[in-house]
């Protein structure tokens, strides 16, 4: 039996959102598991989802630029938020941005060559002398098309990219929107991988009662399939109601304006990177002998 830890119990509390006691017993019933206790916890109906998402530790910011039939998003990280709002960062990050849209990607970036003659990586360097901290220009967003486009950034942290063929820049900056706010894994019900739908249908049964799962297929069947319906609307972005407009769904919207979505990429700032968390007062402590 794989030892339980408070560790284990509390990422799975992160992941489900079910209580300290049902975490441990799930981890205790499938051998310490994460995997397989988060959806122990899904079928016996205490835990609403599977929020496991990757952990986001890094610091810095997102910026976007766009012209000629061309939008690009950059994320650039430092190691703590104080940094990130540095004004040599901020300046750094903002000429990197307008420096993408003639790069295919980050290695083309870094090498770009800037106004004052530095190439990227050169000012990079420079502003890691200035500001005391690693500096990272860690990945680059395009799309390259004469549709419509948007690129939106939300408070720095969190970047979309929107490609609609039909509607306007307004409706494509809405769509930017709704998708830095909703964060839909997928455009259309069609994209939403059967295997997805197969497990959803599994959860679905196993949460049901015996009364319920006794009733006619056809009736059984109906009603596994307007819990799925609602599901597919809730990860795809046709699905889900428009936020600038709540009473619509997306793809209301888009009929309306007879338009289409035709791809997007959304960034969030530090998705992926596990932060060390420092407890500095414990490090003062323990260079002045006291710990």
């Amino acid at each position: 039996m794989a030892e339980i830890t408070a560790s284990l119990v509390k990422e799975l509390r992160e992941r489900t959102g079910a209580g300290m006691m049902e975490c441990k017993k799930a981890l205790t019933e499938n051998n310490g598991d994460i995997d397989a206790s988060a959806e122990w916890l899904r079928k016996s109906g205490l835990a609403k989802a599977d929020k496991k998402a990757s952990r986001v530790a890094a610091e810095g910011r997102i910026v976007a630029a766009q012209a000629d039939g061309r939008a690009v998003l950059v994320e650039i990280n430092s190691e703590t938020d104080f940094v990130a709002k540095d004004t040599n960062f901020l300046s750094f990050t903002d000429t990197v941005g307008q420096a993408a849209l003639g790069a295919a990607d980050v290695d083309a970036l870094k090498a770009t060559q800037l106004a004052n003659g530095q190439t990227v990586e050169e000012a990079r360097a420079e502003l890691i002398a200035k500001v005391g901290e690693n500096v990272q220009v860690r990945r680059i967003a395009r799309i390259d098309s004469a549709n419509t486009l948007s690129a939106y950034v939300h408070g720095g942290r969190i970047g979309v990219l929107v490609e609609v063929k039909g509607g306007d820049a307004e409706l494509a900056r809405g769509l930017a929107m709704h998708i830095a706010a909703m964060n839909p894994p997928h455009i259309k019900a069609s994209d939403v991988p059967a295997e997805f739908v197969e497990k959803e249908k599994e959860i679905e049964l196993a949460k049901m009662t015996d009364k319920d799962k006794a009733k006619p297929a056809d009736i059984l069947e109906k009603i596994i399939g307007g819990k799925i319906a609602k599901i597919v609307n809730e990860v795809t972005l046709y699905g889900q109601p428009y936020v600038l407009d709540t009473n619509l769904t997306v793809e209301a919207v888009l009929k309306a304006a007879g338009a289409e979505v035709v791809t997007f990429t959304r960034l969030a700032v530090g998705e992926g990177i596990e932060k060390v968390v420092e407890d500095y007062a414990a490090e003062v402590m323990k260079q002045a002998g006291l710990a």
